[in-house]
């Protein structure tokens, strides 16, 4: 999929990492589920800091990522409930890939 990689980064608050990561992990799952725009979402967790979770989205557009997605109801929920679990407003940034190589399977396996 070309168009928009979206870099999502969250802090929980210490003692808030596990239901971030869960509540996190719930929302990836509604907007898999409900936004058919969505290219896919990985979720990253720090491996040295557990509180930082840093989201991979895959959008056809930034345009696409800030009117229809944001305006969706489980993210305005999300959005709302946040402040119980999270230390602050995510960073959100926006990357057009560029480069890289896909390993080709070799069919072995």
């Amino acid at each position: 999929m070309s168009g928009v990689v979206v870099l999502v980064s969250y802090r929980s608050l210490p003692e808030h990492a596990h239901t971030a990561r869960r509540e996190i992990g719930r929302l990836i799952a509604s907007v898999l589920a409900i936004e058919p725009d969505c290219g896919g979402i990985t979720m990253l967790q720090d491996a040295s800091e557990p509180t930082r979770f840093t989201l991979v989205e895959h959008w056809p557009s930034q345009e696409l990522y800030l009117g229809p997605h944001m305006q969706q109801p489980h993210i305005q929920s999300f959005i709302q409930d946040a402040g119980t679990f999270l230390a602050g407003p995510p960073d959100i940034s926006f990357w057009h890939p560029v480069g890289g190589v896909k390993r080709q399977s070799d069919g072995i396996g």
